[in-house]
């Protein structure tokens, strides 16, 4: 069994601390054994005094075989659970006072609390080891396929004319290939020293592909790859979907993409518009000036959320009744909207998608979030 040093120096002051208690020959602390296939016993962790001779294992002392008025064990116990024994030894049996028995038991108390603790520790501490074993071992394999994936692709993209329609298909591929070996790498730096994402603000709560980045891109840029994601899925799914046309002129000087914050909120509520709208809605993305800020909307033209629902599901680990038969988290929208207002905008949900434009339809559920024109301070 493997004690932390933190036990064992608090098992050592324990111990210590009756020192100056007149008649009190011996006090030894065991630990049980057994848990990891070898016989049951108790196992010698540390003794008071640490000049007393060593004792003998429990199982082979002769001394222990008879009782002894001079001696009695205190056990060290989690529930039903015999995690250890305390044994201590007085000159003579009128040394036990009722005030020792108290503090031996009291000590008792103590280190079986932080023996349970310690002992869960290491379980714990055991248990991650081997989940970031599987955690390497996957990674390592998923790295394998999608590298080939993009060798494909490669290969195929240069066999095409460059006039030929399925090049947007194929390069689109090598994108998705590349935001997929992003996740990976995410994933590789969870729980290591060099964290990947860097704890600025809110930035921590981001999720891959949308990591830092170098460059500047503008939201065209950062918004185009989803739209095609999205118009990709409505076709398999048999929606309609409705992307920008013709997309706004907002250049990079007035409005950068903030290394993919901006995608990331609206990746969630892409995500949350084709998991939980009824199937056979229709979905959009509509872009608009609001006055001084800019307009950013992803609507369905499903049924709309219950008013009593409309502020709740913004709230972390919240979901609204007709989604709770389905698989998520409730966390998208709560993170969409923290983000939205780490960068001085807001996200709102709107039961009437029309409001915004004419060619939206009367009723159902638009997310829009607003952003100003000029991008905030990073905030520190």
């Amino acid at each position: 069994m493997l004690l932390s040093e933190r036990f064992l120096a608090l098992a050592q002051q324990q111990l210590d601390c009756f020192e100056g208690e007149k008649g009190i020959a011996r006090l030894v602390l065991y630990v049980a054994r057994g848990q990891d296939g070898t016989e049951p016993g108790l196992a010698m962790v540390h003794q008071w005094p640490d000049s007393a001779t060593p004792l003998p294992p429990v199982e082979t002392d002769p001394a222990l075989r008879a009782p002894a008025a001079e001696r009695r064990w205190y056990p060290l116990r989690e529930g039903n659970l015999l995690l250890g024994a305390l044994r201590a030894e007085c000159s003579s049996a009128a040394t036990w006072t009722r005030g020792l028995d108290r503090r031996l038991e009291a000590c008792a108390g103590a280190l079986a609390y932080n023996l349970s603790l310690d002992l869960e520790r290491s379980r714990l501490s055991h248990q991650l080891q081997l989940q970031r074993e599987q955690l390497d071992l996957v990674v390592h394999q998923l790295r394998n396929p999608l590298a080939a994936l993009r060798t494909y692709a490669q290969l195929l993209l240069r066999r095409l004319e460059p006039e030929s329609q399925h090049r947007p298909l194929v390069e689109n591929l090598l994108d998705e290939q590349g935001r997929l070996d992003r996740y990976i790498t995410a994933i590789d730096g969870i729980g290591r020293e060099s964290r990947l994402l860097e704890a600025q603000g809110s930035s921590a709560l981001l999720l891959p592909p949308m990591l830092p980045s170098r460059q500047k891109q503008s939201l065209r840029s950062l918004l185009a790859p989803l739209a095609d994601r999205a118009a990709a899925t409505a076709t398999l799914q048999g929606r309609s979907w409705s992307s920008p046309q013709p997309w706004p002129d907002w250049s990079d000087e007035e409005r950068p993409g903030e290394d993919g914050v901006v995608a990331e909120i609206i990746a969630n509520l892409l995500e949350n518009a084709f998991r939980y709208s009824p199937s056979g809605a229709p979905l959009g993305l509509h872009l608009s000036n609001q006055g001084d800020q800019r307009g950013i909307c992803i609507w369905d033209g499903g049924p709309a959320i219950h008013p009593s629902e409309r502020e709740q599901i913004f709230e972390q680990g919240v979901r609204g009744e007709r989604s709770r038969e389905r698989s998520g988290s409730g966390l998208g929208l709560a993170l969409a909207r923290q983000l939205a207002e780490d960068r001085g905008g807001e996200l709102r949900l709107l039961c009437n998608p029309q409001t915004l434009s004419p060619e939206l339809p009367v009723e159902g559920n638009a997310f829009l979030l607003t952003l100003p024109a000029e991008a905030p301070a990073t905030p520190t």
